[in-house]
C-alpha cells in the first residue's frame, strides 16, 4: 500500500471512530440524543447506531422533506451543499465508514467482477434511488397520508440495518419480538451487499447509494478532488484501467478521488485540485 493510500485509510478509520464516539451507547444499548444529533455527518452513518454522535444526511433529508419545515429543509440542504461544494465524492472515498467496510471486504481473496458496460449502466441506479426513495416517496406519502416515512431508511438502507437494527435486535431480549418480516428482508439485503462487496468493489456505493449520487452532482465543481488536464491527456486509458470505479475520466461524477490514477498517468495529466491555486483547467 502506497503512502497516499495509507493516509486515506487512516482518515477513513479516524472518521469511523469519530462518528461513533458515543462509546457508552454500545455498552448501555442506547441512542445518543445530545446536541450533536442536530449536525449531519458527511458520510452515510445511521442516526440510530448506539455510537452515533451525529445525524445521517440522507435520513435528515427525508425527514426534512416530510416535515414541511422550510427551516429544517434549508438547513439539511445547506449542509449537503457545503459538503458537496467542498469535497464532492471525496466524502465517499475518505469520510464514509460504510465505504471503508466495503473496501476491506473486497480485500478478501476471491474472484473479482471486472468493470463493464453492465456495471457502468448499474451505476446509474443510485440516481433512481435518490429521486425515488429519498425524495419522491417521502414527499408523496407526507402529502397523501400526513405521515413522515423515511423510505430509503425503512425499505433499503443496509447501513441502518447493520448499525441500528442489528445493534438492538441481537442479544437484547427476544429476537422475534423485536423484528418483523421487513427487518428480515433488510437483513437479506445487507447480506447480499456484504457478500457482494467481496467480489464487487464498493457494490453499494457504486450502484445504490443515494448520498454518492447527490455528491456526484458536485464533483465537477468541488474545491477538492482530482481533475484531468485535457490539454495534456493523451487518452491512453490507463486511468480508467487502474480505477475500480465506473469513471470515464478522473474527476467525473463517478470518481471518489482516491488518487490511484495519479501515479499511473504516464504524462502527469491528472492532479489534485488546489482551491488556493486557480488554474483554468480545474473545471474540465
Amino acid at each position: 500500500m502506497g503512502k497516499h493510500n495509507l493516509k486515506r485509510r487512516f482518515i477513513q478509520l479516524f472518521c469511523a471512530a469519530l462518528y461513533n464516539a458515543n462509546l457508552e451507547g454500545f455498552k448501555e444499548r442506547t441512542i445518543y440524543k445530545g446536541d450533536g444529533k442536530g449536525v449531519c455527518v458527511p458520510g452515510l452513518h445511521c442516526y440510530s447506531c448506539p455510537g452515533a454522535v451525529g445525524a445521517c444526511p440522507i435520513g435528515s433529508l427525508q425527514n426534512a422533506i416530510s416535515s414541511k419545515s422550510p427551516g429544517m429543509l434549508f438547513y439539511v440542504l445547506g449542509s449537503l451543499l457545503l459538503f458537496g461544494v467542498f469535497l464532492g465524492r471525496m466524502v465517499c472515498g475518505y469520510l464514509c465508514p460504510f465505504g471503508l467496510l466495503q473496501e476491506l471486504l473486497h480485500k478478501i481473496p476471491s474472484p473479482k467482477l471486472k468493470k463493464s458496460r453492465v456495471t457502468k449502466a448499474l451505476s446509474k441506479v443510485k440516481y433512481v434511488v435518490l429521486a425515488g426513495l429519498v425524495i419522491l416517496l417521502p414527499l408523496v406519502l407526507s402529502i397523501k397520508n400526513g405521515v413522515s416515512v423515511p423510505s430509503f431508511c425503512k425499505y433499503l438502507c443496509p447501513v441502518g440495518t447493520m448499525e441500528g437494527g442489528l445493534s438492538f435486535a441481537v442479544g437484547g431480549g427476544s429476537f422475534a419480538e423485536q423484528t418483523g418480516v421487513l427487518f428480515g428482508v433488510k437483513l437479506g439485503i445487507l447480506a447480499v451487499i456484504v457478500i457482494g462487496a467481496v467480489f464487487i468493489y464498493r457494490i453499494f456505493c457504486r450502484f445504490l447509494c443515494p448520498l454518492g449520487a447527490l455528491y456526484a452532482l458536485f464533483n465537477r465543481y468541488s474545491l477538492f478532488g482530482v481533475v484531468t488536464d485535457q490539454t495534456v491527456c493523451t487518452a491512453c486509458g490507463k486511468c480508467r484501467a487502474v480505477c475500480k470505479e465506473d469513471i470515464h475520466l478522473p474527476g467525473d461524477h463517478e470518481c471518489i478521488a482516491c488518487g490511484d490514477c495519479i501515479r499511473h498517468c504516464p504524462v502527469n495529466a491528472i492532479r489534485r485540485k488546489n482551491p488556493f491555486v486557480k488554474r483554468k483547467d480545474d473545471k474540465k
